[in-house]
């Protein structure tokens, strides 16, 4: 009986937890959607000051002048929630956690929210920029660019999202460093692995052109050796004994 109290406990905690991550998402969403159409011209800046003199971004379904807009400004909302979900899920599951282990969760919890914005920052303001302007620039004469604005929406999400998770990799390093998958010396010694598969998760996750692969890859081993400096330290923590 007191096992299927706790779980019953536990999924009311769970569904506690869904709804508050539920709501929050909804509140921003409702906060932002006024700004539908402003977000999503923000979005479009890195492309629009490459298009040619007179051309435009076109909308090739009927309703995408209005679903690109909202559907952008649905990920806002979930991209800002962020912190809040990851704090969700620290209340969560921190009544099982050791208070050394509370410790550690926790500055990887905030660090990993900040990895992530600084990784679509990164796209934005370095990648997009440098990548368009060599799409727009390698355009054959007497081909119009126009590009479909749901299109362009896809397009820019994959890249942040791609770039939000790659530089979660000092996060992924110290999570394996201190649950005992591997160590700081197994990793430096698999640098020049890392190296090629960080040129081939780059060739895989951008456009298909050298540098937007580049811009990927470098900052990604840079994250990688972050990484495993800093496992030195969760190693040592990680060898505390529980309180």
């Amino acid at each position: 009986m007191q096992s299927q109290a706790g779980l019953l406990d536990h999924l009311v905690d769970l569904r506690k937890t869904l709804l508050r991550s539920f709501a929050a998402v909804a509140i921003l969403f409702l906060s932002l959607v006024y700004f539908a159409r402003d977000l999503y011209r923000w979005l479009a800046d890195p492309l629009m000051v490459h298009l040619p003199e007179g051309t435009s971004m076109i909308a090739t379904d009927v309703g995408a002048p209005f679903f690109a807009p909202f559907k952008l400004t649905l990920m806002v909302a979930v991209l800002l929630a962020i912190p809040f979900l990851l704090h969700q899920v620290w209340r969560f599951i921190a009544p099982g956690l050791y208070k050394h282990e509370r410790r550690l969760i926790a500055p990887l919890l905030i660090s990993s929210s900040l990895l992530f914005y600084a990784g679509i920052a990164f796209a934005y303001y370095v990648v997009l920029p440098i990548a368009f302007g060599f799409f727009t620039s390698m355009a054959p004469e007497g081909v119009t660019i126009a590009t479909d604005i749901s299109s362009y929406l896809d397009f820019v999400l994959k890249i942040f999202f791609a770039f939000g998770i790659a530089f979660e990799i000092p996060v992924a390093i110290l999570l394996m460093v201190w649950s005992g998958v591997v160590t700081p010396e197994q990793l430096r010694a698999k640098r020049a692995y890392v190296i090629v598969i960080v040129f081939i998760i780059g060739m895989l996750l951008t456009p298909p052109d050298i540098i937007s692969q580049t811009l990927l890859a470098v900052p990604m081993w840079i994250l990688y050796e972050l990484g495993v400096l800093l496992s030195r330290f969760y190693m040592k923590k990680s060898e505390e004994p529980a309180e």
